[in-house]
């Protein structure tokens, strides 16, 4: 029982940071999933028959809230639903000594393109594309991009598609978030449907799954009021340096790190140490950014005029 609350408590949180990022409950669970011993494609599975329940509440918490454009969710829901059930047959097929590294891998570099995003950056950027960012010529290859790397990483569908969206499109982060949010519902009904191909979905813990699922969809409307009001840097980098880290051990494990010498520990240990630093140093710049300046004194007013 204590692990399920555990596993509910996850699913909600991830929600949270997902609805405010436009990402981060997929590679979040799956990456928990992972540490725990689950099987990559049962991982992947898990946590997208659970996205069943928490993409529709998603979509409809963002949509009642006015965060949905739906031109964009119709070009990027169909070669995203492709590219999810191409992916989840792929990752069923191959044998889990195969899998689990490919998965540690991608979910790894997931981590640190969300790390290096919100970590990296002072804000987003102001200035927008052209609007070719939203014709389907761009926004199809994006989507099925997206729905592939989501269904063989366990997530990715937000960190691929949310992430260059905010970055090149000429509409609203919240916009952005809501509609990447709403078409994901499609991206999971297909790639949990290429799963059941593939495995059949005998194996899965429908506990887990329904422990993730109830947390998410609890909070998803209170996600779609937070869009793009959150300290976003701070959240990416927390989750983004969580995923790292959660991955980390697996991929340097296969590199054959420990047989050469190396201590693992500490190279986990280095690198929460420069995660914590990222953290810290987003905190102190959304701090700046939010500090109001003082009002000008009277003698300041003054020499600005003089001079002027």
């Amino acid at each position: 029982m204590t692990t399920l609350v555990l596993v509910l408590l996850v699913g909600a949180a991830a929600q949270l940071v997902d609805g405010s990022l436009g990402m981060g409950y997929g590679v979040t669970s799956a990456s928990l999933l992972l540490s725990t011993g689950v099987a990559p494609a049962l991982a992947s599975a898990s946590v997208n028959v659970a996205q069943l329940g928490t993409t529709l509440s998603s979509g409809i918490s963002h949509w009642r809230v006015g965060n949905v454009d739906w031109r964009i969710v119709r070009r990027l829901a169909g070669p995203g639903a492709v590219g999810g059930f191409v992916g989840a047959t792929v990752l069923s097929g191959l044998d889990t000594a195969v899998a689990r590294p490919v998965m540690a891998w991608l979910l790894l570099v997931l981590g640190v393109a969300v790390t290096v995003r919100f970590g990296l950056r002072h804000s987003p950027r102001l200035e927008r594309s052209p609007r070719w960012t939203a014709r389907r010529r761009f926004l199809g290859p994006l989507g099925a991009g997206g729905g592939f790397v989501n269904a063989t990483g366990g997530g990715g569908w937000g960190p691929v598609v949310t992430s260059t969206l905010l970055a090149t499109a000429d509409a609203e982060p919240r916009r952005v978030i809501g509609s990447v949010a709403t078409s994901e519902f499609v991206v999971s009904v297909a790639a949990s449907a290429g799963f059941v191909v593939g495995l059949g979905l005998r194996d899965l813990d429908w506990w887990t799954v329904g422990a993730l699922m109830a947390g998410g969809v609890v909070a998803a409307p209170f996600a779609a009021l937070l869009a793009g009001k959150l300290p976003q840097a701070v959240l990416g980098v927390a989750v983004g340096g969580l995923i790292v880290l959660l991955n980390l051990a697996p991929v340097l494990s296969g590199l054959g790190v420990a047989q050469a010498g190396v201590s693992v520990p500490t190279l986990l240990a280095v690198v929460a140490a420069v995660w914590v630093s990222l953290l810290v140093r987003a905190a102190l710049v959304v701090r700046r950014v939010r500090t109001p300046r003082p009002a000008p004194t009277g003698e300041e007013r003054a020499s600005v005029g003089t001079a002027s």
